[in-house]
């Protein structure tokens, strides 16, 4: 068993609990949304009508960066059509805004990361050179990498 198996145990029923019947909208949203809600917001959860799933759709809320907020409600429509056309079916009826903060490092960090050390990126390399899913494996090493930076931080 490889680390992204573990992972996905783990990560799937928080998943499900927050609606999402796979990992596909959280971990493709950056190609999935449109530009600028790719990085100034994420998906929080996925709301369906009470009852069977409808054709209409379900009602995505998202955690979005102070100061996006306005935008995002006025795009809606927009970012909706953008999932469904991934998608190729109606998934998203409806965006609105959750009463989740957006939390710092939920999104794509600023460039300005402190870089990790050769040791440190030859480590991570080695754990996740066997994931299959190059999206995976490049998620686990960006995590690998902030929590050794994180680490090393602590220590100093």
């Amino acid at each position: 068993m490889n680390i992204a198996d573990v992972l996905g145990g783990a990560l799937d029923p928080v998943l499900r609990k927050r609606g999402f019947a796979s990992r596909d909208i959280i971990t493709h949203w950056s190609v999935m949304a449109p530009k600028p809600y790719d990085t100034v917001a994420i998906p929080d959860k996925l709301t369906w009508p009470r009852g069977e799933r409808s054709e209409e759709g379900a009602t995505l809320l998202l955690r979005c960066v102070p100061g996006h907020a306005l935008a995002i409600s006025h795009e809606g429509e927009k970012i909706a059509a953008a999932v469904n056309r991934y998608f190729g079916f109606v998934l998203v009826g409806a965006v609105r805004l959750s009463a989740e903060p957006f939390t710092p490092g939920s999104a794509r960090q600023a460039e300005n990361n402190n870089q990790p050390s050769q040791s440190t990126i030859a480590k991570v390399g080695a754990q996740v050179a066997d994931v299959a899913d190059d999206d995976l494996r490049e998620a686990l090493r960006t995590l690998g990498h902030a929590l050794s930076s994180r680490s090393e931080r602590k220590s100093k």
